[in-house]
């Protein structure tokens, strides 16, 4: 990071809005009041990081990420210049309507997805804080993590001390892993002894299955097409593997075969990680009567529906982030870390700079990595 007069300029990766992505210079302004300048040791990536280069506008890309903080704003008191953070989007007002009802993550002020967003498109927050070729320039999710420095608020970065965790690895906390772990705890609210189906094993679909193996699920059975990420989902605790095929049209096959596996009535909970519109409502085939279905990946398009699928009295829920509350979540899901029982290291598949961020894309897209993971070289 070089200084321009007092705005630090430094490099980040752009989303053009037109389905591609560039490495240019932005500038970062100083730390409002209510602020945080956060030097950023990495930032791993997910398919909406991706989708983000199609939302139309300019935008700093990357929404999961963690750092150390290098300034901090008048007011903040949470964090102190030094501190190890990871960055979190769901940064609440504390006084809106869904606040006042603990739900932080549908924040009605500050939300990126809830707060007036079409979609995904991230919210206004500061905007004129980031500047790209003189101009304001939105981050996405309000973070903008794929950059050498991310200016957010201070409700957006957890404090973690843990001498295990690496910063690559702590990155995966800021949303693939909370929101598998919060859809299986939280969300699904999955009891000791369950069955559970989960399709798709990516980055969130194995968070799903270590999280319904430390919440101590009788069986975890992972459907995938490709037979290495089946092979990855056991070694995250999945108990059976099912592969798939393209041409089992919403997975009728599949499950006729989890039938089999759950004693002819379907499993007690299902988890869709796939992002696939056309199996959005696939998980209430493979549940039991009076069994939850949990829509992970967050489908958002129109899709037809056969209503014979609710029957009988089967649960369907949608759950935002895993039901997030970060100040309670990341501590947590570092303590499962610390323990040996939550697997972070074994996600980090390949570590990039950032240069090399349409190898990584690449790597996603082709199924390689778990997680890819945007690591930055000191600056000076």
């Amino acid at each position: 990071m070089t200084q321009i007069g007092k705005i630090p300029q430094c490099r980040a990766v752009i989303g053009m809005g037109n389905g591609t992505c560039k490495v240019d210079q932005i500038q970062v302004s100083v730390p409002q009041a209510d602020e945080v300048l956060v030097r950023m040791k990495s930032a791993s990536l997910c398919h909406t990081d991706h989708d983000s280069m199609s939302w139309g506008k300019p935008i700093v890309m990357g929404h999961e990420g963690a750092g150390i903080v290098e300034r901090v704003g008048a007011e903040v008191d949470v964090v102190g210049v030094g501190d190890a953070v990871i960055l979190n989007w769901a940064t609440p007002c504390g006084a809106c309507f869904q606040c006042d009802l603990g739900n932080q993550h549908l924040c009605e002020n500050n939300s990126p997805v809830v707060a007036g967003a079409n979609g995904h498109t991230p919210g206004h927050a500061h905007l004129a804080s980031t500047r790209w070729q003189g101009d304001p320039i939105e981050r996405s999710f309000n973070l903008g993590t794929l950059s050498e420095y991310a200016l957010v608020k201070s409700s957006a970065v957890v404090r973690f001390d843990s001498e295990k965790l690496a910063f690559s690895s702590a990155s995966l906390i800021s949303c693939g892993v909370m929101t598998g772990y919060g859809s299986v705890v939280h969300a699904g609210q999955m009891p000791r002894g369950a069955s559970v189906v989960v399709l798709g094993t990516g980055g969130v679909g194995l968070n799903v299955i270590q999280a319904a193996r430390i919440a101590g699920a009788k069986s975890i059975i992972a459907v995938d097409l490709s037979a290495n990420r089946l092979e990855m989902a056991q070694s995250f605790g999945a108990t059976h593997s099912v592969q798939a095929s393209r041409d089992d049209h919403g997975l009728k096959e599949v499950a006729e075969q989890i039938k089999n596996l759950t004693s002819g009535r379907g499993a007690d909970f299902a988890f869709e990680c796939t992002a696939i519109p056309e199996l959005g409502v696939t998980p209430l085939a493979m549940i039991r009567n009076a069994g939850t279905a949990v829509q992970v990946s967050g489908v958002e398009q129109t899709i037809p529906v056969d209503m014979t699928l609710f029957e009988w009295d089967k649960k369907y829920i949608n759950p935002l982030y895993g039901q997030c509350n970060p100040q309670r979540d990341f501590p947590e899901l570092i303590r499962l870390y610390e323990s040996g029982k939550l697997m972070l290291d074994e996600l980090v598949t390949k570590e990039y700079l950032i240069d090399e961020i349409q190898d990584a894309f690449a790597d996603m897209h082709s199924g390689k990595n778990a997680k890819g993971v945007i690591v930055f070289s000191e600056n000076v």
